[in-house]
């Protein structure tokens, strides 16, 4: 008999229809030589202190650090996992051959691994690995299963992410709660969540510092156009004023009139962050929130796997493409076609293939988000408005580049001179799929429709100047979408696309954890939401003030944790040698914080 293993019913249930399981029994169905049995995700977790050793059952600073010779696992302390979990290992005791389906990634890898260990698994195990749930996409996985082996990279980085998150979380939480809280308060410290934190206390803390200083801006209107002073910005009124009356009354003449043309690329198809990022600028939606509904929609078979850190496509998919069109074309919502007249643009000639959509060495496990060509029905708001993320992403992405003008007007009044810039689509391009959005949601950098009037060089007149006073402005609060862009580049402020991907290796947590980090922050008090914003509290600033050890703190040196973890999963660095780091590591912190004599205290 064959046992196959889901990491949850629903998907159990659809990949039991598709290969002929069809009895139902308690906890597995059964049928063709096979049985498809569940979990609930996790099932087992790492042991807790108290699992071993009497010493580490209470919390007491002498017996930090709590370094286990060997760590093990347990099964989660719950009677139903304990009942799925027996039915489970009966199955895999009786089993000649085990097939892996658990979720194609990291945590799914792990997961499973850690069910077959704990229930002594001996035979031969193989793994489904699928990108999308579509009946296709199953059949597919079981005409090429893979030796479980060739995962075991992505199960040693998941288990070294465990035991490292192990290590730090355990001895970190009771080191500074023992040393620092007040009234049984619990301070949290996590690898991932108090960096996340400190990210937010120093932008709380730029804005709270911030003093606002005044400054003038000259600038004049000339047929209907406002021009601004090159000059910049003047520190005092009276250099302002000064500069004023040297151009009040005199007559403004046009020096020069460039005109240069520029196309822009559609933007690249979607990996997850992207995806939170754009849910939580245009929609509001927490991160959280947002990967719950592409889950859905994933689970639904619409769209592809949605924990992905990539934005490209392999060149197999390119065949799929314009089913996947076809199905975008024949979409409806309440009798609306939404992309019908953008699928039709396209159609009647191959799709193109461009190497900033379809590069093979770009995609390790998982391609972009993308639909499946499953035409969606009966979705919610919510999921509709994540589905037309992604169609319209995908869509654009077969467009011709988008072709712009950019006009710059320089003028002169007096001895001051002045410029006035302006933007207008030539040929709109893959920026005709998002027509119907407000121009601040398509795009970062949009250009604007807004046509200057046709200026012509020493054409001169009347004018209207004006000195204004303004203030320097705080940096903006974090929200989750800046938040987001943030934790991916490891605290690095970057606008650019290309940049912003090479320095994805070194962002603090996985694409698919960011979310759960920064609900968790939210839990223990540490931040809170204001409108859109986040704020840290009280509580989170005192906490992050009292942390001097930058490894608990720094975004950049769990970067570079992060890139080990990845390191590991492809085969570039060993596991063992990134726990014995970390180990020492948080030797060194109890150490240190062991020696503080201050007599600091957080919730006084």
């Amino acid at each position: 008999m064959i046992v196959c293993i889901a990491e949850k019913p629903s998907v159990a249930r659809d990949i039991a229809r598709i290969i002929g399981a069809t009895s139902s029994h308690d906890g597995y169905m059964e049928g063709n030589g096979y049985q498809v049995t569940w979990t609930f995700g996790h099932l087992c977790e790492l042991k807790e202190p108290s699992d071993y050793s009497d010493n580490w059952k209470h919390w007491s600073l002498a017996a930090l650090p709590m370094i286990p010779p060997r760590f093990g696992i347990k099964l989660i302390d719950n009677d139903g996992i304990r009942r799925q979990f027996a039915i489970v290992e009966k199955l895999y005791k009786e089993a000649d051959q085990i097939i892996n389906c658990g979720d194609a990634g990291q945590e799914g890898e792990l997961i499973q691994r850690w069910v077959m260990q704990k229930a002594g698994v001996t035979c031969p195990v193989k793994r489904l690995w699928i990108s999308s749930m579509t009946d296709e996409a199953i059949r597919e996985g079981f005409a090429t299963l893979k030796e479980q082996k060739h995962y075991e990279p992505l199960y040693l980085a998941g288990l070294s992410r465990a035991i490292g998150d192990w290590l730090l979380g355990m001895n970190a939480t009771r080191l500074y709660t023992l040393k620092y809280a007040t009234n049984k308060q619990v301070l949290s410290i996590g690898r991932v969540q108090t960096p996340t934190l400190a990210l937010i206390v120093q932008r709380q803390k730029e804005i709270d510092n911030f003093k606002p200083e005044p400054y003038w801006m000259l600038a004049t209107i000339y047929r209907n156009t406002q021009f601004t002073a090159t000059k910049g910005r003047f520190a005092t009124e009276e250099e302002g004023k000064q500069a004023f009356t040297q151009i009040e009354g005199k007559t403004f003449q046009i020096s020069s009139v460039t005109k240069k043309k520029a196309t822009e690329q559609p933007k690249p198809l979607y990996d997850l962050t992207s995806l939170q990022v754009d849910c939580n600028r245009k929609f509001g939606y927490s991160a959280e929130m947002a990967l719950n509904l592409v889950q859905s929609l994933y689970e639904k078979k619409i769209t592809t796997y949605p924990r992905v850190d990539t934005q490209f496509l392999t060149d197999d998919i390119h065949p799929k493409c314009p089913q996947i069109m076809n199905a975008l074309y024949k979409t409806t919502f309440s009798g609306v076609s939404p992309y019908a007249e953008h699928v039709k643009a396209i159609g009647g000639k191959p799709l193109p293939k461009p190497k900033r959509i379809f590069n093979n060495q770009k995609v390790t496990d998982h391609h972009a988000i993308i639909p499946t060509g499953v035409i969606p029905r009966a979705l919610s708001d919510a999921e509709q408005h994540v589905f037309d993320l992604i169609a319209r992403r995908f869509i654009a992405a077969f467009h011709p580049d988008c072709q712009y003008s950019t006009t710059t007007v320089l003028g002169q009044a007096g001895e001051i001179e002045f410029k006035a810039t302006g933007k207008e689509i030539l040929q709109p391009g893959w920026r005709k799929v998002f027509a119907q959005e407000p121009v601040d949601t398509q795009a970062d950098a949009t250009p604007t429709s807004a046509v200057m009037p046709a200026f012509t060089k020493g054409e001169s007149g009347l004018h209207q100047p004006t000195l204004t006073e303004k203030q320097t402005t705080p940096p903006k609060h974090y929200t989750e979408a800046t938040l987001l862009r943030a934790m991916e580049t490891a605290g690095k402020l970057v606008d650019d696309e290309t940049l912003r991907a090479a320095l994805k290796e070194n962002g603090i947590g996985r694409p698919s954890s960011r979310a759960g980090i920064i609900e968790t922050l939210f839990k223990r008090q540490y931040i809170r939401r204001k409108k859109k914003n986040l704020e840290a509290t009280p509580t989170g600033i005192a906490l992050i003030d009292t942390i001097h050890e930058k490894l608990l703190t720094s975004a950049e040196l769990t970067g570079q944790w992060e890139k080990k973890l990845r390191d590991i999963e492809h085969r570039k660095y060993d596991a063992s040698q990134f726990i014995n780091e970390l180990k020492a590591q948080i030797t060194a912190i109890v150490n240190d914080v062991l020696a503080d004599t201050s007599i600091r205290r957080i919730g006084e």
